[in-house]
C-alpha cells in the first residue's frame, strides 16, 4: 500500500479524534494502515433467522417477531434495571432481558415487528434471550441480518467503536489500494484483489466470501515471510565461506564417557559437510533437552580450531557460560586446546586480559555472554561461531558476532522443541538438523497432574527429596499477586511455604524483575547446593545444569503452554537420581485435562509441540516473538499449512525463475523491500 493516506494518523479517521486515538494505541492502532490490518478474530452470523419453536439453550442467533406486551421495567436493587418484554413469531413466545439499557423500553412497540439478535437462556419450560441487540424489521441491516465482525478490545473500547472505526477506514480507502501480487500469481493461486479482501474480511457478504478474502491476506503475509526469509538466507548462503579441512575426531571422542548416539552422528556429519564445503554454514540443530547438543558444538569447534581457527561459543546467562566452560575445558586442554571465559561480571582486568589474549591469537575457543559481542571483542581468526538457546539472540545478534571474522561459519542451538512443520517457517533463514534420540542413560521423568487437594502430600514428598540429599523447583506464572488472575506468585509462595509448609528448609527466590547480579547470586547459591528449594518464574526455563535437582513442581500449569512445561520440566532429570515433575492442575476443563493427559504421557519434545500447536494454535505456543519473528496479523500456522505449503511452491517458482526481477513483479518487489526493512530490523531479542 503507498504510505500517502495508508500511514496517516488514526486520529483523522471519522468519529476517533484524539481521545480515541489514545485508547486505540493500546491495540497497537496508529495508523489508517493498522485499522485496515486489525482483523477479526471471529464473526457473529447474523443472517439465519430461526423460527422461536426451534431455539437451543445457549445458542446465538437472530429471530423476527412481533411485541405482544408493553416493555416493563423494574429496579431490584440500586444501579440495577432490569427491562422485560414478550415477542412472538406465530410458532412460540420468547421472553426479552435487558439490563441496564432503560433506553430500550421507549424503542418499543407494541404490534411492531422487530429483528432481535443474542444468546438463548432456557429457564424451565421459558425461553429468554439476554441482552439481544434489535432492528425494526423493516431497517434491518446495521445490526442484524449481516455478519458481524468480532475483534480483539481494550479497556473503554466497544465492538461498535472498532466496527465503526474499520468501516470509516475501509470508505477513506477505497480505490486507493495498490495491488502487489501480480495477476499470473493470483490466477495460479485463485487469489482474490485486494480491495475486495479487505472488504470481505470485515464485513462480510457471506462466509464463503470471508473464506476467499482469509486466503489471499494469509498467502499474502506468508509469502512476504518466506520470501524475506529466503532473501536472508540467500544473501548468508550466497557468500563464500571458509572450506575446513578433513579432522580425525578420534582423540576427542576417546576422552567421552559415552558413545555419540546415531542422531548425534548424523547431525555431526551434515555438520562436517557444511564445514568442508566452501559455502559459509548457517545450520540450526535442534534438539530435546539433555540429547547432547553440547557435545555436537565442541566437536564443531574442535574440527575448527584443528584446522588453524579460533571458535566462539555464545550462551544467554553467565551461569550457562560458566557450565560450559568448566565441562568443556578441562576436556579440550588435554587435546591442547585452550579454552577462555568471557562474562559481563569479570572484573575489568580480567576481561582486558582475555580479551587481549584473543586477539593476540592465543585463546583457540572463547565461551561466553553478550559480552563476546563487545566492540572490543577481537578475535584474530574466527572460524565458526556457536550460539546456544538460539531465540535468545536475534538475527542481528547473530550477524553482529559473524561480522568478528571473514565470513566464519555459524551454528546455532535450541533445546526449545519446534514441531517439524513450523521449522522452515521459523527458521527460513537457517538449515536445519534435529536430534530426535535421548542418550540411552537418561532416565524418564515421572510426570503427574495434581488438583489442590494433593497439596500437602506433595510438600511432604519436597521434604522426603530433600532429606534424601536432593533439591527441588517450585515455578509459578506470576510474580506479584494480583485480583485480576488468581494465580499463585512466585513472592507470595516462597514466603509462605519458608514460614510454613516448608519451615526450615532453605528456600530461595527468583524471577525476572529482580536486578541480574540478584538471580545470578541466588541462581549460583543452589547449583552449588546452598539452597533446598527455588521458587521461581520461567526465568529458569532456560539451560543451567543441576544434577542433584530431582523435582519440578509447577504451580497452575494451565496457565503455560505444553512447549514451555516440558522446557521447565527439562530442568530435572540431568543426574542418576529419578526425577519428578509434578502439574498443579486448577482448571476444570476438558482441553487443559487433555493438556495434562498429554504430559503425564508423553517426554517427547517434538510429540509435545505439535500436540500445543494443534491445541492452541501458534499464536503463542513459543510466542512466536520468542524467535525474533514479526508477529502474524492473519496467518495462523497449524490451521493455514495447506496455505502454507502454496505459498512454499509459490517461492520456489519466484526463486528459480528470478521473477522478482521482471517488470510484473516490481511491485512486490518493493513491498517485499519494505516489509524486509521494518519486519527484519526488528529481528533481534536482547
Amino acid at each position: 500500500m503507498p504510505q500517502d493516506i495508508f500511514g496517516q494518523s488514526i486520529k483523522y479517521i471519522k468519529g476517533v479524534g484524539e481521545a480515541r486515538a489514545k485508547l486505540l494505541s493500546r491495540l497497537g492502532l496508529f495508523t489508517l494502515s493498522d485499522a485496515l490490518n486489525y482483523f477479526p478474530r471471529e464473526y457473529e452470523d447474523r443472517t439465519t433467522l430461526k423460527r422461536i419453536s426451534e431455539l437451543v439453550d445457549g445458542e446465538e442467533c437472530s429471530i423476527k417477531g412481533n411485541l405482544v406486551s408493553e416493555a416493563a421495567e423494574t429496579r431490584p436493587r440500586r444501579n440495577l434495571t432490569i427491562t422485560k418484554a414478550l415477542v412472538t413469531d406465530g410458532s412460540a413466545f420468547l421472553s426479552l432481558t435487558w439490563f441496564n439499557q432503560g433506553y430500550i423500553k421507549n424503542s418499543l412497540k407494541v404490534g411492531e415487528e422487530y429483528v432481535f439478535f443474542g444468546r438463548i437462556k432456557r429457564t424451565g419450560m421459558r425461553m429468554e434471550m439476554h441482552n439481544p441487540v434489535m432492528e425494526k424489521a423493516e431497517n434491518q441491516g446495521k445490526s442484524t441480518g449481516r455478519i458481524l465482525p468480532v475483534y480483539p478490545l481494550t479497556k473503554g473500547i466497544t465492538q461498535t467503536h472498532v466496527r465503526n472505526l474499520v468501516e470509516n477506514a475501509l470508505a477513506q480507502a477505497q480505490g486507493k489500494y495498490q495491488e502487489t501480487l501480480p495477476n499470473t500469481l493470483r490466477q495460479a493461486y485463485k487469489l482474490c484483489e485486494i480491495s475486495f479482501s479487505y472488504e470481505q474480511i470485515h464485513f462480510p457478504k457471506s462466509l464463503a466470501h470471508m473464506a476467499e478474502a482469509r486466503k489471499r491476506l494469509v498467502f499474502e503475509e506468508l509469502l512476504l515471510l518466506q520470501l524475506g526469509l529466503f532473501k536472508m538466507k540467500g544473501t548468508s548462503s550466497a557468500q563464500k565461506g571458509l572450506r575446513f579441512g578433513e579432522v580425525d575426531m578420534e582423540p576427542l571422542l576417546k576422552e567421552l564417557p559415552f558413545s555419540l548416539t546415531d542422531a548425534q552422528q548424523r547431525t555431526f556429519e551434515e555438520i562436517k559437510a557444511d564445514m568442508e564445503s566452501d559455502k559459509r554454514m548457517n545450520r540450526l540443530v535442534q534438539g530435546d533437552v539433555g540429547s547432547g547438543k553440547t557435545i555436537i558444538a565442541v566437536m564443531a569447534l574442535y574440527k575448527a580450531v584443528k584446522n588453524g581457527y579460533q571458535g566462539a561459543f555464545m550462551v544467554p546467562t553467565e551461569i550457562l557460560a560458566e557450565q560450559h566452560y568448566q565441562s568443556i575445558a578441562p576436556l579440550l586442554e588435554k587435546l591442547g586446546v585452550s579454552v577462555r571465559l568471557l562474562t559481563g561480571s569479570m572484573k575489568k582486568k580480567a576481561k582486558e586480559e582475555v580479551k587481549e589474549l584473543v586477539r593476540n591469537g592465543y585463546v583457540d575457543i572463547l565461551v561466553g555472554t553478550h559480552a563476546v559481542l563487545e566492540d572490543d571483542a577481537i578475535f584474530a581468526n574466527l572460524g565458526l561461531v556457536v550460539t546456544d538457546e538460539q531465540h535468545r539472540f536475534g538475527v542481528r545478534q547473530r550477524a553482529r558476532l559473524s561480522i568478528k571474522g571473514e565470513n566464519p561459519d555459524l551454528l546455532v542451538m535450541t533445546a526449545t522443541p519446534i514441531p517439524r512443520t513450523l521449522s522452515l517457517v521459523l527458521y527460513g533463514d537457517l538449515d536445519v538438523s534435529v536430534i530426535d534420540t535421548l542418550p540411552p542413560n537418561r532416565k524418564p521423568i515421572k510426570t503427574y497432574a495434581v488438583d489442590e487437594s494433593m497439596r500437602q502430600r506433595i510438600y511432604d514428598f519436597i521434604r522426603k527429596q530433600v532429606a534424601e540429599g536432593r533439591q527441588a523447583y517450585i515455578v509459578c506464572p506470576l510474580v506479584e499477586d494480583s485480583e485480576e488472575i488468581e494465580a499463585e506468585s512466585a513472592e507470595g509462595l516462597a514466603e509462605r511455604i519458608r514460614d510454613q509448609e516448608l519451615a526450615g528448609l532453605r528456600v530461595g527466590l527468583i524471577h525476572g524483575k529482580m536486578k541480574a547480579q540478584e538471580k545470578e547470586a541466588t541462581m549460583r547459591a543452589y547449583v552449588d547446593g546452598q539452597l533446598d528449594v527455588l521458587v521461581s518464574t520461567t526465568v529458569i526455563e532456560v539451560g543451567v545444569n543441576v544434577p542433584n535437582a530431582t523435582l519440578m513442581v509447577i504451580e497452575n500449569a494451565e496457565r503455560f503452554g505444553l512447549a514451555q512445561l516440558h522446557q521447565l520440566r527439562g530442568r530435572v532429570g540431568r543426574g542418576a537420581h529419578q526425577s519428578y515433575c509434578i502439574l498443579f492442575n486448577q482448571s476444570k476443563s476438558a482441553i487443559s485435562k487433555q493438556r495434562m493427559e498429554i504430559m503425564t504421557k508423553s517426554n517427547d519434545g517434538f510429540v509435545i509441540s505439535e500436540k500445543d500447536l494443534e491445541l492452541r494454535g501458534p499464536g503463542d505456543v513459543f510466542g512466536v516473538r520468542q524467535h525474533g519473528l514479526p508477529e502474524f496479523r492473519i496467518a495462523n500456522l497449524y490451521r493455514d499449512m495447506d496455505i502454507l505449503k502454496e505459498v512454499q511452491g509459490a517461492v520456489k517458482d519466484i526463486l528459480d525463475r528470478n521473477l522478482l526481477e521482471t517488470p510484473e513483479y516490481q511491485l512486490l518487489k518493493a513491498r517485499l523491500q519494505r516489509f524486509f526493512e521494518v519486519k527484519f530490523k526488528e529481528l533481534s531479542l536482547n
